[in-house]
């Protein structure tokens, strides 16, 4: 299911024209928190051009999140949200191309506007005062780390999730935690064949329902999962429907948390690649940003559209306990992140198939791993 997002965007000038920006967030449509920010100092401007360039952002952010998604873009300037829509004639030279602009980033059916007042669009104001203020100060505006390395006077860690569930000190506030699940084993788990969103999509094996349901028994008897969100590749979604039946939960699917699109080496084992394209496996194995035969999706790739999904869910369910089952590659890209560690540093995990581990993140952008392929359900 296409998502819903409200985009709010503002633009200032000090001078009109003078020293310009713009800020824009994105809100989840159904809870309303932000999910994404955008900012940016752009030079001698007037009010209405930093208006405009604020939409533009807004929308762009939107249609990263998910390029499928309607919008209701709400701004308090009278004159963008008329142009718009339609009703007033754009007439200034410096608006025409700003608002051509504007009306490619998404479909014209999947975006409305509307008019709010001043005081309902303060968030994307005071991004749009933040970028001023960095134009003022010889630099350009950057965003907060959603996800940051825990401080290293952070409490300590606890050694084991407790019986009642991933809870955190209360002095640090509800964090919202990941429960994060690989699927169970499929046929071409134990092979250890490449296996990503470009092959075959295979089903979980009578072993991998096996794992499922000593999974669902195991988070059954913690008692803390409150959502399920899953990957929506057929063997995350076996693995997720299996646990979601037995707590009784729905399953929620996010595309951005699917396997990487491993292109022609789907199928094939690591030894196979080696001999059929040396070249490409070994830049692979040294760049993130390089790509397997025949894909589009690198590791960087793979970053982005992971935080993507995080961010989605992290505003989704604030302060709850969510099962993500998804695949290596996601999960080890999401604990990576919460350590702040490198990328190579995803060839040193270990996850086994139907295995768990813990994240929490707070409300401040610090994350906590508290867990890491724990496969002692299927023991």
């Amino acid at each position: 299911m296409a998502a819903r997002f409200i985009v709010e965007a503002d633009g200032g000038s000090r001078g009109n024209p003078g020293p310009a920006g713009y800020g824009a967030v994105v809100r989840d449509g159904d809870t309303g928190q932000i999910i994404a920010e955008a900012a940016e100092f752009i030079g001698h401007a007037t009010n209405n051009v930093a208006e405009y360039k604020g939409l533009i952002a807004g929308l762009r952010a939107a249609r990263d999140l998910d390029p499928d998604a309607s919008v209701d873009v709400r701004m308090d300037s009278k004159l963008v949200v008329e142009q718009m829509s339609g009703r007033w004639k754009i007439k200034h030279a410096d608006m025409q191309p700003l608002a051509a602009e504007a009306r490619t980033v998404l479909p014209r059916a999947r975006v409305t506007y509307t008019w709010i007042p001043r005081e309902r669009n303060k968030d994307a104001d005071r991004l749009a005062n933040e970028a001023m203020d960095a134009g003022r100060d010889g630099r350009q505006w950057e965003p907060k780390p959603k996800a940051a390395v825990a401080a290293v006077d952070e409490p300590p860690l606890e050694t084991a999730a407790p019986k009642a569930g991933w809870a955190a000190p209360a002095d640090l506030g509800t964090p919202t935690t990941f429960v994060l699940l690989r699927h169970g084993e499929t046929p071409l788990t134990p092979e250890k064949r490449f296996s990503g969103s470009g092959g075959s999509d295979p089903e979980l094996s009578d072993k991998g329902r096996w794992q499922a349901e000593r999974a669902a028994e195991a988070l059954a008897a913690r008692g803390s999962v409150q959502a399920v969100v899953a990957s929506p590749m057929l063997r995350t979604r076996q693995t997720a429907e299996t646990v979601a039946a037995r707590l009784g939960l729905e399953v929620r699917y996010e595309d951005g948390l699917r396997e990487v699109d491993f292109g022609a080496w789907e199928g094939l084992t690591f030894a196979e690649v080696r001999e059929r394209y040396p070249d490409d496996l070994t830049a692979w194995l040294g760049s993130a940003k390089a790509r397997p035969t025949g894909s589009g999706e690198s590791f960087t790739t793979l970053t982005h559209r992971a935080g993507v999904a995080r961010d989605k869910i992290l505003a989704r369910y604030a302060g709850k306990t969510v099962l993500v089952v998804s695949h290596v590659s996601p999960i080890k890209t999401l604990v990576r992140l919460a350590l702040g560690a490198p990328p190579d540093s995803m060839y040193r995990m270990e996850l086994s198939a139907a295995s768990i581990c813990a994240v929490q993140y707070y409300a401040d952008g610090n994350a906590s791993v508290r867990l890491l392929n724990d496969t002692s359900h299927l023991r």
